[in-house]
């Protein structure tokens, strides 16, 4: 039984594939438009893709809703005229309390992280353009791991069924 452990599987092997998928099409598209900040895209990608593969696209779905009500909540925190600290602390409840009230509670962390990523700014570029840009980014990033997702259970199934 311990031997299984340490065993590489057909699950393993198809989450290495969709996160390295993944990684590829978010560094080409950092590397294309170098002036964005793409590189919350590459993790963003990372966030939604599901090492599960029976529930992976249940998991992946509700890691794109929860990424983009983090975002949102994000935008609009992003514009309270408050600290930043203040800002993330409210952000962090309000995305917390989306989530508990779309029954996504098994991903409010991937929102709080969206949400982080969308409202953290660096204090010599603190404009709305970088929130929105953020916003933007981690969008990309869901719809493309989302679209990765999709793509490999397409190609799983399909694998499946011909080996059977």
């Amino acid at each position: 039984m311990a031997v299984r452990q340490f065993s590489i599987d057909a699950d393993m092997i198809l989450y290495i594939i969709r996160c390295s998928v993944g990684f590829l099409i978010g560094y080409a598209l950092y590397l294309a438009f170098q002036q964005f900040e793409l590189y919350w895209t590459m993790l963003s990608i990372i966030l939604v893709l599901s090492p599960e593969v029976k529930d992976s696209p249940r998991l992946t779905n509700e890691r794109v809703k929860s990424n983009l009500i983090g975002s949102i909540v994000g935008l609009f925190c992003f514009i309270l005229p408050v600290h930043q600290v203040v800002m993330m602390v409210l952000g962090i409840t309000l995305a917390i309390v989306i989530c508990h009230f779309f029954k996504l509670m098994n991903v409010a962390r991937t929102a709080v992280v969206a949400l982080i990523i969308v409202v953290i700014h660096e204090q010599e570029s603190m404009t709305y353009w970088s929130a929105v840009e953020r916003f933007v980014s981690v969008t990309l990033g869901c719809l493309i791991g989302l679209a990765v997702s999709t793509v490999t259970a397409f190609l799983s199934e399909t694998i499946k069924k011909k080996t059977n």
